[in-house]
């Protein structure tokens, strides 16, 4: 190297800066400054990019590939590369830090970037194949005679001993590093592949051993594909350039037409700068900037650029294929930077005005003209290429959001349906889009509700708007031989075309069209409901009816009982005939059948050529027929007297016998026979709290009287009240679910009007009713709750009282104090069985069971319902004779009996008599002596400490029959009270035992 001349004219470069630093103490000062900032600020962290446009540039000027090398030798990183050598101007600029060397069309051939390298080194040297420069911090110091100055100033010759360029290359910079070579080295490659897309001189760049490549395939002129093989692997770029402007756009390594768009870059001008952009592609372009060549020039002067980079960008999106080319569009954020923001608008705004996105229809068509289906359903968007105008090949929610960016329009399902309306399309066209639709709705990707206009052509010819309502065909109907229902005259039947038939319209509405469901079809239904009125008017209903016949025997005929068919008399509604010779025509009363009646005999020829279960099915009566209803809103299902069981019932359900009130008068026995005969009007006879037992009960006629009018022949205990029912020829059984009485109904379900009933046939003087079932009834009286049950029960004018004799209501009371039966005659009392007695109002506090308290709830109801006063309301007497108190542990018989019922003794006592007499102005005579008496205590409280206030002062002969009710009364043990007293006569266990 020393022998060689001195070509770059070293020794005047660095007598001329010398000079000017003696000439100008200040100049040492700058550009010591000068290079700190340059260090320090534009060309911080720029050690690779600068070293690899100085060898870009090289490689431009000697015509050829670049190749760049790096490598760390002896403690020193050697970057050499090929082409063009240094020369005087390289070596001027060098060291001049204000200027560069670099002709049009490079990037940076040795100006000021070159200081860089002071970043990792003191002492750069540059090996070149015409010479070489040195440069040094230390011998810099020492011919400044300063401590503080720039490197890149003052240029030296190499040694003697500095080696060559190694072989291969043209030139080579060598920096002894200051700091450590592996974070040298890890930058370095960090950056190599960004500078092998921003410099297409560069083709090749070795670091440390390991290497990158560039090269490009579909290329054109306007760009192609760069492939970057690196040691990680191949990464590859669709480039589009033009102008001075590229694009490049990463796309997948497998397969290079799939983008793999950039969330956020910066700007190459075209090395890079820090101005971030968030564009899916690269872009290098020559924007103006700042001296540190960081920051763009913002304003006019970076305009036109940013505006020509925009315009071309369309370009590149078009060299996507079709399917991809969407993700070419930025995503909505917000900028990166002010000229990130700048771009973007004007990017957008490009792509929104140009033909780049591919049209379903063919051609491109510009984002604010472009329609898109939110759906991703590639074969959909196929078949509708003629339908939508302006339709992208893009399709999905994700493409929607991101083309509503550049202005394009996601059009809905519905608004694909209305654009189907009216088109004329091949049923296997139609069938081809419902497979479409019906793969995107099992993805979830469309709302089926939104499909519900779709267009389905009939077998007719016609097109309908929507599915539901239409009917499939399905395979049972020609297997039926129903196959020609379709050409049946029926209004709003729609019958799929079989080539259009398809699951979607199943799903979306439209009904299987097999018999069962022609059947309930609402346009048959609706031409059966008018059938009666088209055959009267003359319409030939014939056809029609026969066809719905044969249906009926494959599918549910109910409620088809408007079915127009011919009758004795004339066309009548199904429901309404019955079949000839059929049984219930012995029953019905013959006013009933005919022209005029409710019902009419349907024709012997026309049922002779059908099947009687499908005459039946559809309502032609054999026998008694049905209502049902599992929920029931209000009494309107046309059964007789249907107000009034609903009123008494409030039934949860309807399963009740119809035409029950078309029964002839003396045919009752017969029809409950016939009722009785078949399991589905057994359990309508059987139906707890149903209309047909509550009306047969009140309606039918046995032996001339409603069954409820009767008592079974064992019912003795209703001897008196009611008859035995005649013999009819029913069983017993038959003639209990009728109403024919077999005993008193319970209160809680009795209803008024069989109240008032009993009470009349209580207050008849021709009727001996025992007295035992005088109790019963008023007990039921009391116990009925008319709320409940409905209706109210007006008090009765006569009543039955205790002597058995009926009576006046106003002469009589409601017997509920028992020791007033010694003072007035029975005559006097009205009276109710109850669970203890029916006087006591409140039960002593004795020791004895709940079981012996008396019921007074049925007295009291009884005083209310026959609107009576309570007897010791009314009743004044009082005692009238002189007594003894004696508290009840004071009476040893009283005690001995209580030890042997295991009772405790109740608290207070009783006012012992020899003689108990009353009197008082409603006792006869004087002075009547009774038993026992209990004498309400004024005071709140029991004489000479008597029993519980409640109890009131009780009296008592010294009998065993008086003690005993008076004990039985305190001690809550009434119905004790005959084996109490048996106990005070014979106090020995075999007396209770036995």
């Amino acid at each position: 190297m020393s022998g060689l001349p001195d070509a770059f004219g070293l020794d005047r470069l660095r007598a001329a800066v010398l000079r000017a630093w003696e000439d100008s103490p200040t100049r040492l000062t700058e550009d010591t400054n000068a290079e700190r900032d340059l260090r320090a600020g534009g060309y911080r962290d720029r050690l690779l990019v600068e070293l690899a446009q100085n060898a870009a540039d090289a490689a431009a000027l000697a015509g050829r590939p670049g190749h760049l090398r790096v490598a760390v030798t002896g403690g020193e990183l050697r970057v050499a590369n090929t082409g063009a050598p240094l020369d005087e101007a390289g070596v001027a600029a060098l060291a001049s830090l204000r200027a560069s060397a670099k002709p049009a069309g490079t990037v940076g051939r040795f100006g000021v970037g070159f200081a860089a390298v002071l970043a990792v080194t003191s002492e750069p040297r540059i090996v070149s194949s015409t010479g070489g420069v040195v440069f040094s911090e230390q011998r810099t110091k020492a011919e400044a005679g300063a401590d503080d100055v720039p490197v890149l100033r003052l240029p030296w010759p190499p040694g003697v001993d500095e080696p060559p360029v190694p072989d291969g290359f043209d030139t080579e910079v060598r920096l002894p590093l200051t700091v450590p070579a592996g974070d040298v080295l890890a930058a370095i490659t960090a950056d190599v592949p960004d500078l092998l897309l921003a410099l297409p001189r560069l083709a090749r760049v070795d670091v440390d051993g390991r290497t990158w490549t560039r090269s490009e395939e579909k290329a054109d002129a306007g760009g192609g594909v760069v492939m970057l093989s690196t040691p990680e692997g191949t990464a590859r770029w669709l480039t589009h350039a033009e102008d001075g402007v590229v694009w490049a756009l990463p796309v997948d390594d497998a397969d290079a037409g799939t983008p793999v768009p950039r969330t956020e870059d910066v700007l190459h001008t075209p090395t890079p700068t820090d101005e971030r952009l968030s564009l899916p592609a690269r872009l290098f372009a020559p924007v103006p900037v700042e001296p540190s060549r960081r920051r763009v020039l913002t304003g006019e002067a970076a305009r036109p650029v940013l505006a020509a980079a925009a315009r071309i960008y369309p370009r590149l999106a078009r060299r996507l294929e079709s399917a991809h080319r969407s993700m070419a569009v930025p995503e909505a954020r917000f900028p990166l930077s002010e000229v990130d923001a700048e771009l973007r608008d004007l990017v957008i705004a490009e792509l929104s005005e140009q033909d780049w996105l591919p049209a379903v229809a063919g051609g491109e068509v510009a984002g604010g003209r472009a329609r898109v289906l939110p759906v991703d359903a590639p074969e959909l968007v196929g078949l509708l290429a003629d339908v939508v105008p302006g339709l992208a090949v893009a399709c999905g929610p994700g493409a929607a959001r991101l083309l509503e960016t550049v202005g394009a329009r996601a059009i809905g399902v519905a608004e694909v349906a209305e654009a189907l309306t009216g088109i004329d399309r091949t049923p296997a066209w139609w069938h081809g889009l419902y497979d479409a639709l019906l793969a995107a709705v099992e993805r979830r990707e469309i709302d089926p509700a939104e499909l519900g206009g779709i267009p389905v052509p009939l077998a007719d010819g016609r097109t309908v708007p929507g599915p539901r309502g239409a009917l499939l065909p399905d395979p049972a109907l020609a297997a039926s031989g129903l196959d020609d229902i379709g050409g049946l005259d029926v209004v709003g039947l729609h019958l799929v075309h079989p080539e259009a038939a398809h699951p979607l319209l199943e799903r979306l509405g439209a009904d299987r069209a097999g018999p069962a469901e022609l059947l309930a079809s609402p346009a048959l239904r609706e031409a059966v409901q008018r059938s009666v009125e088209d055959a009267v008017s003359g319409v030939d209903v014939r056809p029609f009816v026969d066809a719905v016949l044969r249906l009926s025997g494959h599918g549910d005929a109910a409620e088809l009982g408007a079915l127009a068919l011919p009758a004795r008399s004339g066309w009548r509604r199904a429901d309404e005939l019955v079949l000839p010779g059929a049984p219930v025509l012995e029953v019905f009363d013959p006013e009933a059948v005919g022209e005029d009646g409710a019902l009419d005999v349907l024709d012997e020829t026309f049922a002779g050529f059908h099947d009687p279960a499908a005459l039946t099915a559809l309502g032609v009566l054999d026998s008694f027929a049905l209502v049902t209803d599992d929920e029931p809103a209000e009494a309107d299902h046309e059964l007789p007297d249907e107000a009034a069981w609903w009123e008494a019932a409030a039934p949860a359900r309807v399963y009740a016998v119809r035409d029950l009130d078309l029964v002839a008068d003396d045919a009752w026995p017969a029809a409950i026979r016939l009722l009785a005969q078949r399991p589905e009007t057994w359990r309508a006879l059987t139906e707890p709290g149903g209309h047909t037992p509550w009306w047969l009960a009140r309606f039918a006629l046995l032996g001339g009287r409603a069954p409820m009018d009767w008592r079974m022949p064992a019912a003795h205990d209703l001897a008196g009240l009611f008859d035995p029912v005649p013999d009819v020829g029913l069983s017993p059984e038959q003639l209990a679910v009728v109403g024919v009485r077999g005993g008193l109904p319970d209160a809680s379900t009795v209803d008024s009007d069989d109240v008032a009933d009993l009470c009349d046939r209580l207050a008849d003087p021709d009727r001996s009713v025992p007295l035992g079932l005088t109790l019963r009834v008023h007990r039921l009286v009391g116990e009925h709750r008319p709320v409940a049950t409905g209706g109210h029960v007006d008090p009765p004018d006569r009543v039955r009282t205790l002597d058995g004799a009926v009576a006046d209501a106003e002469d009589v009371v409601v017997l509920d104090g028992p020791w007033l039966l010694g003072a007035a005659a029975p005559s006097r009392f009205v009276a109710c069985a109850t669970a203890g007695t029916p006087g006591r109002r409140a039960g002593g506090t004795g020791g004895g069971s709940d079981a012996g308290i008396p019921d007074t709830g049925p007295v009291a109801a009884l005083a209310e319902a026959f609107d009576l006063p309570l007897a010791t309301d009314v009743i004044d007497a009082d005692v009238s004779s002189e007594g003894e108190f004696a508290a009840w542990p004071e009476l040893p018989a009283v005690v001995e009996v209580a030890e042997l019922l295991g009772v405790a003794l109740p608290e207070g006592g009783v006012v012992v008599h020899d003689h108990l007499t009353v009197a008082g102005a409603d006792v006869s005579g004087n002075n009547v002596a009774v038993p026992w008496w209990c004498r309400p205590d004024p005071h709140g409280g029991p004489a000479g400490g008597a029993g519980p206030a409640e109890t009131g002062v009780l009296h008592a002969t010294d009998t065993s029959d008086g003690l005993a009710r008076a004990f039985a009364w305190a001690a809550g043990l009434w119905l004790r009270r005959w084996e109490i007293a048996a106990l005070l006569d014979d106090p020995d266990p075999r007396t209770l035992l036995g």
